[in-house]
């Protein structure tokens, strides 16, 4: 996810509606295999609080960077060298529940390359219905 100095970034915010405690989500947002089943074709972990996520066979090594158990959990991408940068992509998923109707919200927050946001947006709801397949919810 190393990106060019000419890349603009925009900060992407969704939130989604999830049937499942907290308990049993946060696993899934916050654990290589748990983030395998939906997120990404392989996650790994590389060293400490760092990991490798695999696209497309492609290494994007991150760095956990704060983490709230069954709350919430933030990775910061590093360069190739696994180094960090100034302007570091991000990925933060946090999950949040109404006192009075007892529901479950994901809000991610996508700090990267800025993209069209209907498709950013699409790319999420894809995303997240894996991850209510894999909750049951």
């Amino acid at each position: 996810m190393a990106l060019s100095d000419t890349q603009t970034k925009a900060r992407f915010v969704a939130e989604f509606p999830v049937n499942a405690s907290p308990k049993i989500l946060f696993p899934y947002l916050a654990t290589a295999s748990g983030l395998t089943q939906w997120f990404c074709d392989d996650v790994r972990y590389v060293e400490g609080q760092r990991l490798n996520f695999i696209w497309d066979h492609e290494n994007h090594y991150a760095e956990i960077s704060g983490q709230r158990l069954n709350r919430a959990v933030r990775f910061v991408f590093l360069d190739d060298h696994r180094q960090s940068l100034p302007d570091a992509n991000y990925l933060e998923f946090s999950l949040d529940s109404s006192q009075v109707t007892d529901e479950v919200y994901l809000r991610v927050i996508d700090y990267s390359a800025a993209l069209d946001p209907a498709e950013q947006q699409e790319m999420w709801e894809g995303l997240v219905a894996k991850l209510r397949e894999q909750v049951g919810g």
